[in-house]
Formats: structure tokens, sequence, C-alpha cells
């Protein structure tokens, strides 16, 4: 199995070969792309393309040994931003639109499928993809409840696909030196690390509506118990309501948290809490838009979220960021760079981003690095290609969310959850533990 390390140097080293070949750059995105026959590339279908998916549509179809073959949304409005997105990434081929994905999955020609859909789709669709013989991109978070992490990795497992979360910091080269740098012993052991994001999110309210003729609303909700339509939800502020979304910690927190995890080299906790509340504004928002998520692990490390929805003042002058903190030091990243500083807070070392392309803009909801994207993506397709496990696999990611979901369980009753570390699971908590899973409509229930 080939190391992350040693294909994050062939990324790098395959970039600067291209970006040095005066007859590469001489040629158009299209003709670059066509160099590679269309029967010897990986056919993906996007499904959910509102915002991010389209963005990574482009990013999808950028990659020479990838084609869009499939463009999916319950909202048949976004088809034509979308098609246009692939076309400008250089696709020639015009890829199928199709409202329900369902129709799309049975494909045999269909190699892989990403998912970009309300977080309450995520784990159903990424378990439908595999026992479709689909491999699966999904974004974060895996999953809607911790439940349906543990069905998606079985998925993966028994019908032997690969699966990547879009954590993409997992792929960046840059950092991935800074983690290795850590575990090397830069600034002694780490034992703390600190992330956080901030935001100048409005108000939200609902009201009774009517769907609209393009949207799908009964596939839109497919797995949640059926409820009536409402003006102001679709299709961003659902992350605010338990039935179909998972807060801040999970819609933003996530990309952090892995990273913290990753450096301080733990993976279940002992304790979670969490503190906060809808603070900024009196409305219809059901998660925190202030909260703090700490856990602690095994061996003396802690692991800390701060997050700020609708106050936007930056911590250590960045929106979003994570800190490690250690014997000799600290070190400091958020993107695909990194520094170090002494004890004293004296910088010793200062790695920037390989181009201006990896460098991060923390609010942006479609990409937040679009060099981040391009090497996540093209890790999830190497692994297709070489049959073996990707960057951020559906247990490394399910390993990430859990903390953040055990952290919104922790605020929803109010107390600390003590962890069994050998699982992620609850103890002695039958009321916490009712939230480990939720109901679903009846007949959509996921199965493995």
């Amino acid at each position: 199995m080939e190391k992350r390390r040693d294909f994050i140097k062939k990324m790098a080293v395959t970039s600067v070969s291209v970006a040095a070949s005066n007859s590469l750059l001489a040629m158009s995105a299209k003709s670059y792309r066509n160099i590679i026959g269309a029967n010897d590339r990986i056919h993906v279908a996007i499904i959910g393309v509102n915002g991010r998916g389209t963005s990574m549509a482009a990013t999808f179809a950028q990659q020479k040994n990838a084609e869009i073959a499939y463009i999916c949304d319950v909202d048949t409005r976004t088809f034509g931003k979308a098609l246009k997105s692939v076309a400008g990434a250089g696709q020639a081929n015009i890829p199928k639109t199709e409202q329900d994905f369902r129709k799309v999955l049975p494909d045999k020609t269909l190699d892989a499928i990403y998912i970009a859909t309300p977080d309450h789709w995520h784990a159903p669709l990424t378990i439908m993809g595999c026992q479709a013989g689909k491999h699966v991109y999904v974004e974060k978070p895996l999953s809607h409840n911790p439940h349906e992490g543990e069905l998606a990795i079985a998925a993966a497992r028994k019908y032997n696909r690969i699966v990547q979360m879009g954590a993409q910091r997992r792929s960046a080269p840059v950092l991935t030196q800074g983690i290795e740098e850590l575990h090397k012993g830069t600034i002694g052991r780490v034992y703390l690390a600190k992330t956080w994001y901030t935001n100048v999110r409005k108000s939200n309210f609902l009201k009774p509506g009517t769907v609209p003729a393009e949207l799908n609303y009964d596939l839109w909700q497919g797995p949640a118990p059926r409820m009536a339509y409402q003006d102001g939800l679709i299709h961003y502020n659902w992350h605010w309501f338990w039935h179909w979304g998972t807060g801040e910690a999970l819609n933003n927190g996530t990309h952090e948290v892995d990273v913290a995890r990753w450096g301080l080299g733990v993976d279940f906790p002992t304790r979670v809490t969490s503190v906060g509340g809808r603070y900024h504004f009196k409305d219809d928002w059901q998660t925190p838009d202030t909260q703090i998520v700490t856990m602690d692990y095994p061996g003396r490390v802690s692991l800390m979220w701060e997050s700020r929805s609708s106050n936007g003042r930056k911590v250590e002058g960045l929106d979003r960021g994570i800190i490690f903190y250690g014997e000799n030091g600290s070190l400091d990243t958020g993107g695909d760079s990194y520094k170090i500083y002494d004890l004293d807070g004296k910088l010793v070392k200062d790695v920037k981003p390989t181009t201006p392309e990896d460098a991060v803009q923390g609010r942006n909801t479609a990409s937040v690095s679009l060099g981040m994207d391009s090497m996540h993506v093209a890790n999830f397709l190497e692994s297709i290609t070489n049959n073996h496990r990707p960057n951020c696999d559906v247990e490394t990611g399910y390993k990430s969310i859990l903390g953040m979901q055990l952290g919104n369980i922790s605020w929803r009753v109010g107390r600390d959850l003590h962890i069994d570390p050998t699982n992620g699971h609850i103890l002695n908590d039958p009321e916490a533990q009712k939230l480990w899973q939720r109901t679903y409509e009846p007949g959509w229930e996921p199965k493995v």
C-alpha cells in the first residue's frame, strides 16, 4: 500500500512537471484532458450541486483520469450552472442530468459517486452507493449521527469500496509535513489542540411555503421523517435544524478537529462536554451559534473547538485555525501551511503554501481551498485505480466526526459524556444514548 507521504510527493513532482512543460501550457484544458481516452477514465456522478457540488464538479472534471457522467440534484434549477462549471473545466462530453439519483446508481458504466447533499443523506447515500458497486467521495460530515457512521464503515468494508470523506487537509503536502514534524517531537509531547471557527451569519426565520415545481421535496427529505415544506430552509439553512443538519460543529468544525485529532495521534475520547447556545439572535435556529466542545483522550491529551457563527472577530488573526501546544512550544496551522513557535511565543519556523491556490478562504462555502480540493480528489481517484484506502478513509472520517457528534449530544442533554475509548460509545447515560441514532421515514431505513 502506498503511503500518504509517498503519494503527496508524487503529486508535487507531477504538478511541478506540468507547470514547467511549455507544450502542456500551450494546450487548452480540454485538449489536455483528452490525452487519456474516455474508456480509461473513472466515470463519476455528482450528486447535490446547489453550492459545494458545483465547485467540486469542476474539480473532478479537471482531473485527467475522471469523466463527469451525471449531474444529479433534486432541484432541476441547479443543472445549468453545474453543466457550465463542468464545461468550463475542460470536459468535452456533456454529462447527463437526473433529478432522482436512484435512476443513476444501476448504471454499470458508472464507477463512483460524489455526495454533496444535506447531512441527513450522507451516510444513507454512501451505503446505497457501496451496495450498487460504486466508490464514494462523501463530503463531511460522514453521517448525521454516530450509528449511521458505523453503518457506512460496515458498507465500505462489506462491498470492498473506496470511501473518502471530504477532509481535504488530509491530502495537503505542506500540512502533512507539519503533522510529521509534530509526530517526530518538534515541540515535544503534544498535549492540547485548540481549534476554532468564526463567521457573521445572520438570523433565520422559517415560514410556511409552497414547494417549487422544480424541487422534488419528498426525495430531498429521503430518510428523514416527513415535515411540511417551509420557506427559508432550503438550500442552506437546514444546517441549523437537528432533523436534517448537525450545526456548525459538523458543518465546519469537522475540518479543524480532524487535523487536530491527526496531529494528536488519538482515536476515541474518554470524556466529551459542550457548552453554548443560540445567543446572538432569537430566531428559529435549533443548533448553537456559540459553542465550545472539549474532548479528553487517553494519555493526558485534550482537544478543544470554539465556534462563533455570528461574531466574526478572528482568533490569532484567522477566521478558522488550529494550534497544537507541546512541552517545547507550539505549532499553528489551518491550511496547507504551518508555523512553529518556542515556549516564549517566538516564531522559529514558517512554512507557507506551495501555491496561492492552496491558501484557505475560511468562510467560502463553495471551496475553502481549490488546491486542497484538487489534491484530495486526485487521491480518491488514485486510490480507486490502485485499490488502496484513501487519505481520509471512511473509518478515519468517522473517528473525527464522532467527537463533534458527541459534543452535540452533550450539549443537548446538558452534561458531560463519559466515553468508552475503545469504540467511542457513550457509557451509562440512557438519555444521551437515545441520540446515538435517529428515527427514519418508514421504508427509508439504511441497512447494510
